[in-house]
C-alpha cells in the first residue's frame, strides 16, 4: 500500500522531541501565568498523565494537547501573560461543533496542535454541553505547575465525553484512582455516562 505523504525516518529522538515540546510548552505557559498572578489549572490529557503518575508511571499515556483551566474575568491578564512568553492569540473553530475556542499558539507560524488551549471556569465548552465546566478552585501544586484536582478532572472527562475522555477515564480507572463509588459524586447525567465505562472498561 502506497503513502501519499512524505515521511521521516524512525527515530527515539523525534519522538521524544515531542514530549519534551509539549511538557516545555505548559512549563512555559504555566511560568508566565504564575509571574502575573494569573490562577490557572493544568486540565486535559496532561492532567491525566499526572495522576495517573503518581500511582503508576507505566500506565501514563502521552498527549500533544496543553489545557489549562481560566476564569473568564482573568482573560486580559492572562493574554498578556502568555503574549509575554512568546504565544500568540486566536480564536479558532472546535471540531466539528458550531463554537470557536480560544488558543495560545506556541508561535506565528504555529499549528493549533502546537497551542496551549483554554477552557473557561464555570462555562459550558460548546453550547450544548451537558454540563459548565468546573469553577477554578484550589489547586493541586505540581513540578512546574498547578494541577487540577482530581474530581474535577473526571467531571470534566464526563462532560466532553469524546473518545479520548474515554479513553482517559479508563487510564484513571486502571490504576484505581476512579471506582465504583465515584458515580455518586456526580449528578445522574453524569453518573450515568461514568458507570457504563466502570462496567465495561474494556469497552
Amino acid at each position: 500500500m502506497s503513502i501519499s505523504i512524505a515521511l521521516q525516518p524512525v527515530s527515539w529522538q523525534r519522538m521524544a522531541q515531542g514530549i519534551d515540546d509539549v511538557k516545555q510548552r505548559l512549563e512555559r505557559a504555566a511560568s508566565a501565568l504564575e509571574r502575573l498572578g494569573v490562577r490557572y489549572a493544568v486540565v486535559g490529557g496532561n492532567a491525566v498523565a499526572a495522576w495517573v503518575s503518581r500511582v503508576d508511571a507505566a500506565a501514563v499515556r502521552n498527549t500533544r494537547d496543553v489545557d489549562i483551566l481560566l476564569r473568564r474575568e482573568d482573560m486580559e491578564q492572562a493574554r498578556a501573560a502568555l503574549e509575554s512568553a512568546g504565544f500568540v492569540h486566536r480564536r479558532v473553530a472546535s471540531l466539528g461543533k458550531a463554537a470557536s475556542m480560544d488558543v495560545f499558539l506556541d508561535g506565528p507560524d504555529a499549528k493549533v496542535r502546537d497551542a496551549v488551549h483554554v477552557l473557561w471556569a464555570g462555562e459550558k465548552a460548546v453550547p450544548d454541553a451537558v454540563e459548565s465546566t468546573p469553577e477554578l478552585g484550589q489547586t493541586e501544586s505540581a513540578e512546574g505547575f498547578e494541577l487540577v484536582p482530581l474530581e474535577d478532572l473526571v467531571r470534566m472527562k464526563l462532560i466532553s465525553f469524546r473518545d479520548k475522555d474515554r479513553m482517559h477515564l479508563r487510564d484513571l480507572i486502571s490504576v484505581g484512582l476512579v471506582d465504583a463509588e465515584w458515580p455518586s459524586r456526580f449528578p445522574a447525567s453524569l453518573a450515568q455516562r461514568l458507570q457504563v465505562i466502570l462496567e465495561d472498561p474494556e469497552g
